[in-house]
């Protein structure tokens, strides 16, 4: 029934709409960890909770749906999902990954995935000879970051899955930062598509949770077999407070995204800001890919001043921004990638990719763009004074 609708109706009218039992507007939160069963030969739909639960299910099948696919899977965390992921791979497998991939997953390829004979090769997605170029016999994974965390480069999905395809591998698609609100993966060629959940999706700095959703039946039943295997499942109460924090992510979207421009474009224009990374902006190295497989730039982007001190003094006077690790929230939240998201990347490793210390990542919430413009320049302005800029 939700398929003839636009997206921002299927968030509310789709198959749980209401519940056929009682008709509450609201999934039921079912806390059972096991099912009776009627016979000894034939198990129920259900028979243990880490396999299946209702509640899970409905958000397990919202999210396929959202994202054009064909199975969704809840996981206890955005880096559960990823790492669930990666466990299709086998011992001499090999993965291609964005340079600038977030913090966590740069973590468990290098630390984690290569203690079990893993590969792994960072390259620049944004530069497909270059992919090519580092394509391997035995690579079996293209992984995607679009925009990229913190640095907000765009990779063309539609031509890496191509290459993947020809290379008989999959493509994985981090969609944290745009949501299927603005970004759908599965429709231009990738195989899996990840969240953290935890961000734009939930929404509200209240849930920790993780989302994947495949293409095909096959490549579900396998990432299906490694969920009810490694059993890192999303918990039925996290898993309702994600339904209902879904409801409102195109109202919240909207907003967050058109006053993530005029911020990115007030600081853009600023003397004490070095530089602004924004895929909205129509001089971004890869502007015109982003206009063609996404609706919007989104409401994420980060900015650099002159130096780590001029940094830190704005930091210290801004007002308004939530100063924590993660993004995605009803509350804008100003991030510093260096000691927060990408702490797990060595200093070398950060400097090599362009991640300096001067750097920061703004996520922009649902306050009054104009409020937050007017914190920021009374920030910018104590920066300036003592800095010299």
């Amino acid at each position: 029934m939700s398929e003839q609708y636009s997206f921002e109706t299927k968030l509310l009218h789709n198959k749980h709409k209401f519940d056929p039992a009682t008709g509450a507007v609201s999934v039921p939160i079912q806390h059972a960890s096991t099912f009776h069963q009627q016979e000894i030969d034939s198990f129920g739909k259900y028979d243990y909770a880490r396999s299946q639960n209702p509640t899970r299910e409905a958000l397990e099948e919202i999210i396929a749906d959202l994202e054009d696919g064909f199975k969704g899977f809840a996981f206890a965390s955005g880096m559960a999902a990823i790492s669930s992921a990666f466990l299709l791979l086998s011992q001499g497998d090999h993965v291609l990954i964005s340079e600038d991939v977030y913090g966590g997953t740069y973590r468990m390829v290098t630390t984690v995935l290569n203690r079990f004979g893993i590969e792994h090769t960072f390259v620049d997605m944004t530069d497909l000879a270059a992919v090519k170029a580092a394509v391997k016999p035995n690579t079996k994974v293209f992984y995607i970051e679009t925009p990229s965390n913190p640095l907000m480069k765009v990779t063309d999905i539609k031509a890496v899955s191509e290459l993947a395809k020809q290379n008989d591998a999959w493509t994985f698609v981090d969609n944290t930062f745009l949501t299927p609100a603005l970004q759908r993966p599965l429709s231009i060629g990738a195989d899996i598509v990840l969240h953290s959940a935890t961000k734009f999706l939930s929404g509200h700095s209240d849930v920790i949770a993780g989302l994947a959703v495949v293409k095909d039946e096959e490549l579900a039943k396998q990432l299906g077999y490694i969920q009810n295997s490694f059993g890192a499942v999303l918990g039925v109460q996290d898993c309702w407070l994600l339904m209902r924090g879904l409801k409102t992510l195109h109202v919240r979207m909207k907003h967050s995204s058109e006053a993530a421009a005029e911020i990115a474009t007030y600081l853009n224009n600023h003397p004490a800001i070095k530089k602004v990374y924004y895929p909205g902006f129509s001089d971004h190295p890869q502007y015109d890919i982003q206009q063609e497989q996404a609706t919007s730039p989104g409401a994420v982007f980060s900015f650099e001043l002159h130096s780590e001190e001029a940094m830190r003094t704005f930091v210290k006077n801004v007002e308004l921004p939530v100063f924590a690790v993660s993004l995605g929230a009803v509350e804008s939240i100003l991030s510093y990638p260096a000691k927060m998201s990408h702490a797990a990347m060595d200093p070398i490793a950060r400097q090599e990719r362009g991640i300096s210390d001067a750097l920061l990542r703004l996520s922009v919430g649902l306050e009054n763009p104009q409020d937050l413009i007017a914190d920021f320049e009374a920030a910018l302005k104590k920066t300036a004074e003592l800095h010299y800029i």
